[in-house]
């Protein structure tokens, strides 16, 4: 097995008493003394300290000086409209392979004269070579290494962090600034991925800890491990990369098609051009034969990733898989996600989930389980 890596705040996590466990290559807090259902509580409630510097971090210029080629770049990459993304804004993106499959989902911000990346852990390595590889004639690609990546979110995250950056305040959602501050200077959007107010906020590796002392100090902030982060983006409606979304599965089926703009759709100003665009495309006009969807299991038994679904009581006609699944502390119910065939999809249909031997209900469910917070 290769050395697991550590982040900055590794210390940090073994001070609060985490119990630290191995995910995406690094040894990560899954929770701390205060326990999974009452940090994700805390953070619904006040306000919770992540920390996700195991994500990747990269810099795409482009080399004429024009944003609009590195745009284009970008997009040659993934149905996403970049063009028309303004400075100061992110969005959420998707990169294909051409087979219509998702290599990864990630955020993108446009940064006045170049675009700010930020990936998933477990695909940085391979993102980074995947799109330096295509786009390296015109853009000029580059890792950031130095810096810590912390994730405040909830409630009371505007108040926490307006206290120690005063100029986060008049931020809404999916805005991205760089502001100095006594931490040096931080790259902070608003978004998370728990379904509530928030930030993200990149600082020198160097400040990471102090930062998160700083935040940690106020009263309504605890720290939070990555027990509590499935739990809360799960209630959001949230997609986890590997689980979730993956090489064989495209958008369409994944029910992100608000991810793919019109103007990267059949009849937009630039349509196509993206790899696997003749599937993706193909399902947008034709529609897909599996959907992902949200699952509501009608007993107090969850029914976790892997669980297979029927179309009825006893097994006898296989459906789908549940992808994500455990009991939501704040709807205080068990939710899941998985695929199941389209004619089966619809809002309100009751479905099977084999669990321990048996065939229990579930109901299809609207997502997000719970509504979202954001500052609009």
């Amino acid at each position: 097995m290769p050395e697991l890596k550590r982040t900055g705040l590794y210390d940090l996590h073994l001070e609060r008493g985490a119990r630290m466990v191995p995910f995406a290559g690094y040894e990560m807090p899954v929770q701390y003394p205060l326990g999974v259902m009452k940090e994700h509580l805390h953070c619904r409630a006040q306000a919770g300290l992540f920390d996700v510097s195991h994500m990747g971090q990269i810099l795409v210029h482009p080399k004429s000086g024009d944003l609009t080629d590195a745009a284009l770049a970008l997009e040659s990459l993934m149905p996403v409209a970049l063009v028309e993304l303004k400075e100061g804004r992110q969005r959420y993106g998707l990169l294909t392979n051409a087979d219509g499959g998702i290599m990864d989902d990630l955020m993108l911000a446009n940064r006045g004269d170049h675009f700010l990346l930020v990936v998933n852990a477990a695909c940085k390595d391979a993102d980074l070579a995947h799109i330096t590889s295509h786009i390296a004639d015109r853009c000029t690609v580059t890792p950031i290494t130095d810096r810590a990546l912390l994730a405040l979110q909830g409630p009371e995250a505007d108040g926490a962090l307006s206290a120690l950056v005063p100029a986060v305040a008049d931020m809404t959602f999916m805005d991205s600034v760089v502001v100095p501050s006594d931490f040096g200077e931080l790259w902070i959007s608003r978004s998370g991925y728990t379904g509530e107010d928030g930030f993200e906020i990149s600082v020198p590796e160097g400040q990471a800890v102090a930062l998160a002392r700083a935040l940690l100090a106020q009263q309504a902030v605890e720290p939070i491990g990555l027990g509590a982060r499935d739990s809360l983006r799960l209630e959001a409606g949230l997609c986890l990369y590997g689980h979730d979304l993956d090489t064989a599965t495209s958008p369409v089926e994944a029910d992100l098609i608000w991810a793919m703009q019109k103007a990267r759709r059949a009849g937009g100003a630039r349509q196509g051009g993206f790899p696997g665009e003749d599937r993706i495309l193909g399902e947008l006009a034709e529609g897909v034969a599996r959907r992902r969807v949200g699952l509501r299991p009608e007993t107090r038994a969850p029914m976790r990733e892997g669980t297979e679904l029927f179309a009825d009581d006893q097994g006898q006609t296989p459906i789908g898989t549940v992808t994500s699944g455990l009991f939501g502390p704040s709807v205080e119910a068990p939710i899941s996600m998985g695929y199941i065939g389209t004619a089966y999809a619809r809002e309100g249909t009751t479905i099977y989930g084999a669990v321990r031997g048996k065939y229990l209900p579930a109901t299809v469910s609207a997502l997000p389980f719970r509504t979202s917070n954001y500052k609009r």
